[in-house]
């Protein structure tokens, strides 16, 4: 009996969630428009159309800026957009309306949030904070407190450092060294750990990999960061990386599992895993080549690497991947599960947002703008999961654990929204 009763519990949320979640899509897509030419812009994405290609102008009366880099939401009111070549990083509201600019870190890249302040990796030497100007001879990692959008502190890291991830009081960096071909150091092969309590450096993981550059993807503990290689002679590999094993003091050979895959463009799906789609450019021959994995973080790392890394995309997405004329970014909304990809085209021109279900079934392509790359997407009832709310009776004691869509899930993602024993619970 119930076992019944799970099922029918299941089945009922399935098909209410199936009738819902089209309508419950709000995405922001930035567009990085053209280096230099000032014409970054951000579209809003919602009910399957493209509300706008220009929301923050609509909402504001000015540009967004040149070259936005990354976008993070930090609470039920507040988003941040690190936005490069302009030299800002931008708050606005979920509606789209300006609230504060910091200027005081230049050359800005990446972001992270523990929902108090916000952390923004540098390829800069200079950063005006609370303190006083401080200066670096590599990069930096600096703080920003999100009541008053003042930077309170900031720490040298490697040079070029990129992505950021924040996991149980750390920060995790990852250096690329990618101006190694024209500047005088070598190329970064490490990951940088950080009290963000303290903003100290607190030890450096050698991946012996070099360039490890982009945004990277966070499931939990474990890290996806990408690696193109030199471009020459070392290849693209992909770095899994483990952030409790950093933490807790292993040997750097315990902390990672390095993959002969490029993970250019990745993210998080919502039980736990990460898709990629490597891009690997070659200046031997001008040509790129690309590869598309589904990764398992811990059976990568129980396995060394001989396990855990499929091709088992849902539905057509693989396929329709494989169509792209230049791959710039893959997303699934870690709310409802719908996927997407952008199509970057000439890189010149306007691209195109790609939308798929849950299961995969391709929903339509749209129209954006130039370079379209770095997504979030926004809570359906307008807040930030918290809290845990039952929404079925106590006998529904199953520990099997379920994703709003009745699906059974194996690796829960940390923050996702989940069903175990008829009750909802988010995962911590």
């Amino acid at each position: 009996m119930k076992n019944f009763y799970l099922r029918l519990f299941i089945c009922l949320l399935a098909i209410c969630s199936a009738g819902a979640l089209h309508g419950q899509e709000k995405i922001i897509l930035l567009n990085e428009g053209n280096w230099q030419a000032d014409n970054g812009k951000m579209t809003y994405f919602e009910n399957g159309r493209v509300v706008s290609n220009q929301w923050f102008r609509d909402a504001n009366g000015y540009k967004l800026g040149d070259t936005p880099n990354d976008i993070i939401q930090i609470n039920d009111n507040l988003i941040a957009i690190s936005i490069n070549w302009s030299n800002i990083v931008q708050f606005i509201t979920p509606e789209g309306k300006a609230v504060a600019a910091t200027e005081d870190v230049p050359n800005n890249r990446k972001l992270a949030t523990d929902g108090r302040y916000v952390y923004v990796s540098s390829y800069g030497h200079e950063c005006g904070t609370e303190k006083g100007m401080m200066t670096f001879e590599k990069g930096y990692v600096a703080k920003i407190d999100v009541n008053t959008f003042k930077v309170t502190d900031a720490v040298e890291v490697g040079y070029e450092p990129e992505g950021i991830a924040y996991f149980n009081g750390y920060l995790f960096v990852a250096n690329t060294g990618g101006y190694a071909f024209q500047e005088d150091h070598e190329y970064e092969t490490t990951v940088s750990v950080i009290d963000a309590a303290t903003m100290k450096v607190v030890r450096e993981v050698d991946t012996r990999q070099i360039n490890l550059y982009g945004k990277m993807s966070q499931s939990g503990q474990y890290l996806c960061i990408n690696s193109p290689g030199d471009y020459y002679d070392i290849p693209a590999a992909t770095i899994i990386f483990d952030c409790k094993a950093a933490i807790e003091g292993k040997d750097d050979d315990g902390c990672f599992q390095k993959l002969e895959y490029a993970s250019t463009y990745n993210c998080t799906t919502t039980d736990g895993k990460f898709y990629a789609i490597g891009s690997r450019f070659s200046y031997y021959t001008s040509e790129y080549t690309f590869n598309y994995v589904v990764l398992d973080p811990a059976k990568v790392l129980e396995s060394y690497g001989a396990d855990g890394v499929e091709e088992n995309f849902p539905g057509t997405v693989l396929a329709d991947l494989k169509g792209l004329t230049m791959p710039y970014g893959i997303y699934i909304n870690p709310y409802t599960g719908y996927i997407y990809a952008t199509d970057a085209g000439s890189f010149a021109e306007a691209g195109a947002l790609l939308q798929w279900s849950p299961e995969g079934k391709f929903l339509g392509r749209h129209r954006v703008y130039i370079n379209p790359a770095h997504f979030l997407a926004l809570p359906p009832d307008g807040h930030l999961p918290s809290g845990i709310e039952d929404i079925a009776a106590d006998y529904l004691d199953d520990n099997t654990i379920y994703n709003l869509q009745g699906i059974r899930v194996e690796h829960p993602h940390p923050g996702q929204v989940y069903i175990r024993g008829g009750k909802k619970y988010i995962c911590r």
